[in-house]
């Protein structure tokens, strides 16, 4: 018997196997796909990530790798390194795939996939999304979820680091 903990890594699918998967998935569940840091998880990362689960069957997760964080973030970002926050998010119920991807935006893992739906927080442009077009592309749709207020992990991380 595996232990849930071995359930969880099993989630994890290398960059190098996201197609492999994904076409023996999509044939008959609809993948829903989402990106971030996800460098401290937070409540308005679970709602984002449970209503993106909701829209289709699977859920798949891409994280930027460390090297793109910091490229986005900044030196002393992120908080935790890929393969915590990949675990960690791995663990939750309701995420049947994660990936790390290296670039700056998902694209070539959104190549690699095809999801049916590409989701994004309210905080994004649907027009504006380096990923809109080729997700269009490829048959899928865009979708913006509402965004929860008040939970921003870049606000969390200052207010921490202001503290005496």
């Amino acid at each position: 018997m595996k232990s849930s903990f071995s359930s969880c890594i099993e989630k994890i699918i290398p960059f190098h196997e996201a197609k492999n998967v994904s076409e023996k998935v999509r044939s008959n569940q609809k993948i829903v796909f989402t990106n971030g840091v996800f460098d401290l998880v937070h409540k308005g990362h679970l709602t984002y990530l449970s209503q993106a689960r909701d829209l289709g069957d699977v859920l798949w997760v891409g994280i930027n790798s460390d090297s793109s964080v910091k490229r986005l973030k900044g030196p002393e970002r992120p908080v935790n390194p890929e393969e915590d926050r990949a675990l960690l998010l791995s663990c939750l119920s309701f995420i049947d795939y994660i990936s790390v991807f290296s670039e700056d935006t998902p694209l070539e893992l959104i190549s690699q996939i095809a999801p049916h739906i590409h989701v994004k927080g309210g905080d994004y442009d649907l027009e504006a999304l380096p990923e809109t077009p080729l997700v269009r592309k490829l048959g899928g749709e865009v979708r913006i979820l509402p965004f929860v207020p008040g939970f921003s992990s870049t606000d969390l991380i200052r207010r921490i680091r202001q503290k005496p």
